[in-house]
């Protein structure tokens, strides 16, 4: 289920006009060998309508159409796909990312942080070398709740293309997600209402705090992926647990620790799901950063009770 999202940075060159249209056919070409993977999922997203894209300053996209053979047909071809516009309307309910840029070469590209966040695919015109590639690092800016932090900055990498060349690359991820999508598994789920929805299917030994369910329906996109990763590793756990050659609990696959002793008086005393006060001080991270989820293991029946995830209690 690719979403492509055009970098409007790589847009705003001046340019030779034969040269835009070349570019602009390359690009257009990688973009409908990505839809004939996965027809029905595929997903062109634009800041504007298609129709009124600017390709180079002062080149609108019909001084592109019928320049050379073919392109009227890719332009057929592209106003059969599926096309959404402005950005906001792919993004999950509520969501709007203010929150969070990203740059590459020190200038802003929104639209490649929005395909990294989305878990889609960056598309560019290759007017530029820089546009060149198959994957592009980004840094990207999280404003945070805490004052004195301010921002963090961090390095992320988004799939993209701007040719035909570098497609190959994404086609075994394509043809997965295609895949995801028919079978209606993990994979697919990217919104946290969907995660939510199909959390007592997916994770039969996990249980959540009833405050929980809001955490995860509220959960921000780019968390979705790390978090549904972080719950099916702490199912398939307790799934394996041999209490006989493991007393001390299940193995998580992800360091888990616990909480200093003031923060675990001051933060990690929840309501369990019988109605007792206990402390869920035990915590493992889904982001490198700030994301966690605390929980405890209930050896008895075998379930893992969840009472937290999100930012770092107390921030």
């Amino acid at each position: 289920m690719p979403q492509l999202f055009l970098n409007e940075k790589s847009c705003e060159t001046t340019a030779d006009p034969d040269r835009v249209n070349r570019a602009t056919t390359e690009m257009f070409k990688a973009v409908i060998a990505v839809a004939k993977e996965d027809r029905q999922g595929t997903e062109l997203v634009l800041r504007d309508t298609l129709t009124a894209l600017q390709l180079a300053q002062g080149h609108p996209i019909n001084k592109w159409i019928g320049t050379t053979p073919g392109t009227r047909d890719l332009w057929k071809l592209l106003l059969r796909m599926q096309t959404k516009w402005p950005h906001k309307n792919v993004f999950p309910e509520g969501e709007t990312f203010s929150d969070i840029g990203h740059f590459h070469d020190g200038e802003p590209v929104p639209e490649l942080g929005f395909a990294h966040l989305m878990d889609g695919i960056g598309i560019s015109l290759p007017l530029e070398a820089r546009w060149n590639a198959a994957r592009l690092t980004l840094v990207q800016e999280q404003l945070m709740d805490d004052e004195d932090t301010g921002s963090v900055l961090t390095e992320v990498e988004v799939r993209h293309v701007a040719g035909v060349e570098h497609v190959a690359s994404h086609l075994p991820w394509i043809r997965e997600k295609a895949k995801a999508a028919l079978r209606g598994d993990l994979t697919a789920i990217r919104t946290g209402t969907e995660l939510w929805e199909r959390c007592a299917g997916l994770f039969p030994h996990l249980r959540f705090l009833s405050h929980v369910e809001a955490q995860l329906r509220d959960l921000k996109q780019y968390w979705v992926h790390p978090v549904r990763k972080r719950l099916a590793e702490m199912d398939r756990a307790v799934m394996l647990w041999d209490a006989a050659t493991q007393p001390d609990g299940p193995q998580w696959g992800s360091i888990v620790t616990p909480e200093r002793p003031g923060r675990k008086r001051d933060h990690c005393l929840f309501t369990d799901l019988d109605g007792e006060s206990r402390y869920f001080d035990t915590h493992l991270r889904f982001t490198p950063d700030e994301g966690r989820l605390h929980f405890r293991f209930v050896q008895e029946t075998r379930r893992v009770h969840i009472a937290h995830i999100g930012r770092k209690l107390g921030i």
